[in-house]
């Protein structure tokens, strides 16, 4: 009889390690964290959805408010803090032992109309630093990156024109980077940008990180926004971002990270967004509001394989790999940049089922990866 159980106990581990994970944090545990966001503002998924409060605590490690940290619902007015829902989200990021990302501190949407009224340079540098001040003394401990600066660069590399650049010239990356450390050196600090697969403004984004650097302010990490689509940027491009990015000495991170499987409107030249509105309703432009069709599932399923296939690939350079919302049901791409269409860009349904995609990544080989 001992015999036996001894032979069991040998046999375990070996049954134990046959195992595959069966869901999407164990399965790239070894590679890099994965996140999701929650959308409290919107649809108050932590007051009312626990099917989706499920799914983020069961599969993902990392969790991004989608709105609640950002400047017109952390700071609405000139005098006034809300941080209720934002508290709402790190709690429970807290009680699920997940890594939170902090939203945005310094980014030229979503603020409010009384930051644009604030005309003394002094003044306003002054409100940028307690603005930085009470969100990330707010949250200090708890929320364990920011992302501090968000979206400065256009598509050629060059600084966007809002009204942080109007007011405080160049240095106000610097000096949004400096105040955060200043507030918190314990917390890391990244620079998040879209169409970083462009050369030019890849370009652009390697100049912010090592001008920071090189006057000695800290940054840790660049957030490479993934709102793809099911051909581009083509796995060439999104590798040379990696590479290129990582070779300033940061860590890369895929955040934002969907795939869309309807028409894009941008692809037209000489129409302005604000025209998008014409579009509404127009099955051109919403094909599939009576549910995805089977190929444009294999295609999604293909695309996310060989999209993590790369990640995996490079996870010396990834840290983290966190989804723009975790249901078809509650994703931004449902409203933008057309209204009320349906889109199918993430790895859960409407219906909160798990979809092919999922189950692909589940599948993919790491056995040779490490």
């Amino acid at each position: 009889m001992r015999n036996i159980f001894l032979l069991f106990f040998a046999y375990l581990p070996l049954v134990m390690c046959s195992q595959k994970p069966d869901n999407l944090k164990d399965k790239f545990a070894n590679y890099f964290l994965i996140g999701a966001t929650i959308n409290q503002e919107d649809y108050q998924i932590i007051d009312k959805d626990n099917k989706v409060l499920k799914i983020v605590s069961e599969d993902f490690n990392s969790v991004t408010p989608e709105n609640s940290m950002k400047w017109m619902h952390s700071h609405p007015e000139y005098s006034k803090f809300t941080f209720s829902n934002a508290q709402k989200i790190t709690d429970f990021a807290k009680e699920n032992d997940m890594f939170l990302l902090g939203h945005t501190l310094v980014w030229h949407n979503q603020v409010p109309e009384y930051v644009s009224d604030i005309k003394d340079k002094i003044k306003f540098d002054l409100h940028i630093k307690n603005h930085i001040f009470q969100l990330v003394t707010r949250f200090k401990g708890k929320v364990d990156m920011w992302d501090v600066v968000n979206e400065a660069l256009n598509d050629d590399g060059t600084l966007r024109e809002t009204v942080f650049l109007d007011m405080m010239g160049e240095s106000y990356i610097e000096k949004a980077f400096q105040y955060a450390n200043d507030f918190d050196p314990n917390v890391e600090l990244a620079y998040n940008d879209y169409n970083l697969y462009k050369p030019n403004k890849r370009a652009g984004a390697i100049r912010i990180i090592n001008s920071l650097k090189e006057k000695g302010i800290r940054i840790d990490a660049v957030g490479i926004q993934a709102h793809w689509d099911l051909h581009f940027p083509s796995i060439k491009e999104i590798e040379q971002t990696i590479i290129d990015l990582a070779e300033t000495g940061v860590d890369v991170m895929i955040t934002e990270l969907d795939i869309t499987v309807i028409p894009n409107p941008y692809e037209l030249a000489g129409i302005a967004r604000e025209e998008f509105k014409k579009f509404e309703g127009d099955k051109k432009w919403d094909p599939y509001q009576g549910g995805i069709p089977d190929n444009v599932q294999k295609k999604l399923t293909k695309r996310y394989r060989d999209i993590f296939e790369l990640f995996v690939k490079h996870h010396d350079k990834i840290s983290r790999v966190t989804f723009w919302g975790t249901t078809d049901k509650y994703t931004w791409r449902n409203q933008n940049p057309i209204n009320n269409r349906a889109d199918y860009p993430l790895l859960f349904d409407r219906e909160y089922n798990k979809k092919p995609a999922y189950y692909e990544l589940l599948d993919i080989d790491l056995s040779e990866k490490n």
